[in-house]
């Protein structure tokens, strides 16, 4: 899944009526925004730990790492402030608005009495985009160390 393909569908959605759109389109729009990043930083852990699609690897390990991300674990490892400060600038802006958007997405799909505002909603999947474009241009050194810091358990020592 390609996550600027899924931004590109929040933005059909939230422009799909004339006018206001509907909640259900920017509750939709609002959860594939935040899918936008989370498919981000799980293909991020993927190719920055396994290689991209023309490295030579096992695609059932590179699928396998991919399926890996879990979206608390990957929450709790973006707000963790002492360890993200320590990354690039636009990593540390993914991390904050993967936490945000996770949040919203928890909203847009559980939360039955809450109403999205269009510019809010249209502000949200520009900085998602924003942060994803900003991310992909980041060191692969950096993200690599991202990606171990999402995926894998901190031990004491």
């Amino acid at each position: 899944m390609k996550p600027l393909d899924l931004i590109a569908s929040t933005n059909i959605l939230v422009a799909s009526s004339k006018g206001k759109p509907s909640q259900v389109s920017l509750r939709r729009a609002t959860s594939s925004a935040y899918y936008a990043l989370f498919h981000c930083l799980a293909r991020n852990c993927a190719d920055a730990l396994l290689g991209g699609a023309s490295a030579d690897r096992s695609d059932q390990a590179w699928r396998q790492t991919y399926r890996a991300l879990n979206h608390g674990d990957a929450k709790a490892a973006c707000a963790n402030k002492s360890m993200i400060s320590r990354f690039p600038d636009a990593i540390q802006d993914f991390a904050d608005r993967f936490v945000d958007l996770q949040d919203r997405r928890h909203l847009a799909d559980y939360d039955p009495l809450i109403r999205f505002g269009k510019s809010q909603v249209v502000a949200d999947i520009k900085a998602a985009e924003q942060v994803i474009r900003a991310f992909q241009q980041a060191s692969l050194k950096d993200r690599r160390a991202f990606a171990a810091h999402v995926l894998f358990r901190k031990r004491p020592g």
